[in-house]
């Protein structure tokens, strides 16, 4: 099974994993796990407006470890951004509906904490935590 894992997973896995489940540690460990282009652009315009503090790392440094922990690149296509205006939007934060979208398309699992995403199962999307 592949997986989509949300920006704050990513972040969790790299930098404070006891915030992850064992259930979700397994997966990261024993699954073929997506990173999407838009959690690093997620990531660096927080990083940037100071909302998102990485102790003594940048946002290239989780990029790095990303690469070592062997997570997969998922960039945003031209079809997904041209298709996206078929997505309902019931959240407000347009990185999460960029995830959701995503996830749905490549049918991936997405896994993330966040509960307000569950609006999205009547939609299609697969989702897990």
């Amino acid at each position: 099974m592949s997986y989509l894992i949300d920006t704050h997973v990513l972040l969790w896995a790299i930098g404070t994993s006891h915030n992850l489940p064992v259930s979700v540690k397994d997966i990261l460990t024993k699954e073929i796990i997506y990173v999407s282009s838009t959690s690093w652009w997620e990531i660096s315009i927080k990083f940037r407006l100071g909302k998102l503090k990485l102790g003594d790392k940048t946002p290239d440094d989780f990029l790095v470890a990303s690469r070592s922990l062997e997570f997969k690149e998922l960039q945003l296509t031209e079809i997904e951004t041209s298709l996206f205006y078929k997505l309902e939007l019931l959240t407000k934060d347009p990185f999460d509906r960029i995830l959701v979208w995503q996830a749905m398309h490549h049918n991936l699992t997405l896994i993330s904490k966040d509960n307000r995403l569950a609006v999205y199962e009547k939609l299609g999307l697969k989702l897990i935590w």
